[in-house]
């Protein structure tokens, strides 16, 4: 690959993820801080970003991919992004400030798969040089975590105002993209783009258990996207932003491993692992504080690429070869859908439920009993384990395709 279309794709994968992790992270904090939020209304602002994610298949495969050129389709897309971002920050009422979040969200959620679809389509070999290029991304989302934590900005609105100014470069840099026309002979439907057809999955028991432990385990997920800053901030730690990039630090790390995991283990184990790595998590930040407690929160912070790579990462894997060749593209769509659409859409709503239920009273040191709210997605968890464990069967490959 030439080296400056290397630079290019790199940069706006760096961008790409800049933008979506000056926001994304600290964004209960800012509306505890400056909205006077609840924790109801945190979690239904996080419910945004799961409506927009359930709705970009349907843009991108139906729309974006089949009528016009993904690079300009992306630059467009960040542009309107970055008014609407500058627009939030200058937004104080709630109402008004959901709206416009939930239209920003529509507006960023289509651009992570156009951005993948224009480096794709320039890289022969993807395999190798793919990881080379989305590593920019992981160093984009820790870049703007630590400087919304040495900056001071994790409560303010020049959160949004980093975020909109990174869009509108990445918007500029995008028609600077390689050319990456519509492919007007697909035929895909919406039942296609939504995973209809790979329905035929359920058929099989251990897949049915897993596609609902991926529902179920999105409501621990939803706890640590939504409260984990505000809960940081709230013991008093400094930098709590910066301190949190450690979990994308661990889960880059740790997608190093999971190809060895494979070889080594098998899925269920590694499924197992990942489950089991969301307990202890949640657990350590039950009895983690900002004195003596101070490495319980670091190990759970580092726990993130376990939490999410053996789960998440290694579950797309295993969509992949159970589906096969010939519905492997309507597999992903339904699990994506389903996990970041509907899971993730019911954890926000829960996490936020619960969370409202161990607030305490005005005067308190702290804004909730944090203890009880982590030891709750602790005992989600825990459950999906025993059920996971009973029910879930790891079959050979072959015997999964029907050969």
């Amino acid at each position: 690959m030439p080296l400056w279309l290397r630079v290019r794709l790199s940069l706006a994968m760096f961008l790409e993820f800049f933008t979506w992790g000056a926001w994304y992270v600290t964004l209960g904090t800012y509306l505890f801080d400056q909205l006077g939020a609840s924790a109801v209304q945190v979690g239904s602002a996080y419910a945004n970003f799961s409506i927009a994610a359930a709705l970009s298949p349907v843009f991108v495969g139906l729309v974006a991919d089949r009528y016009f050129a993904a690079q300009r389709v992306l630059g467009v897309l960040h542009l309107l992004g970055a008014s609407v971002l500058l627009i939030l920050a200058n937004t104080a009422d709630y109402g008004v400030f959901w709206w416009l979040l939930l239209l920003y969200a529509l507006l960023f959620a289509p651009t992570m798969a156009l951005m993948n679809s224009v480096t794709f389509r320039q890289l022969k070999d993807a395999g190798r040089e793919f990881p080379l290029i989305r590593v920019f991304g992981t160093a984009g989302w820790i870049v703007a975590g630590l400087l919304l934590g040495y900056l001071g900005m994790e409560s303010s609105t020049s959160m949004f105002y980093l975020a909109g100014g990174a869009s509108a470069v990445l918007g500029l840099v995008s028609f600077m993209l390689p050319e990456t026309p519509p492919d007007r002979t697909a035929t895909t439907s919406l039942g296609a783009v939504l995973g209809k057809e790979a329905l035929v999955l359920f058929k099989q028991r251990s897949f049915s258990v897993f596609f609902l432990a991926s529902l179920a385990i999105c409501i621990p997920l939803s706890f640590y996207y939504s409260f984990a800053n505000p809960y940081l901030n709230d013991l008093g730690i400094t930098n709590a932003a910066g301190k949190m990039t450690l979990g994308q630090l661990s889960e880059f790390l740790f997608l190093l491993v999971i190809p060895f995991a494979f070889r080594r283990l098998g899925i269920k184990v590694i499924l197992v692992i990942g489950i089991i790595a969301w307990i202890v998590r949640y657990i350590l930040f039950a009895f983690g504080d900002a004195d003596s407690g101070m490495g319980l929160l670091y190990l759970g912070i580092l726990l993130h690429g376990v939490c999410y790579d053996f789960f998440f990462v290694s579950g797309q894997i295993y969509v992949d070869r159970t589906a096969g060749d010939r519905i492997r593209s309507s597999a992903q769509g339904l699990i994506t859908v389903a996990t970041y659409g509907v899971g993730m859409l019911i954890g926000s709503y829960i996490a936020g439920l619960i969370t409202e239920w161990f607030m305490l009273p005005e005067g308190s040191a702290m804004q909730f009993n944090w203890q009880g709210v982590w030891l709750v997605p602790a005992g989600i968890a825990a459950v999906v384990l025993v059920v996971f464990l009973i029910s879930f069967r790891d079959r050979p490959v072959d015997e999964q395709n029907g050969r």
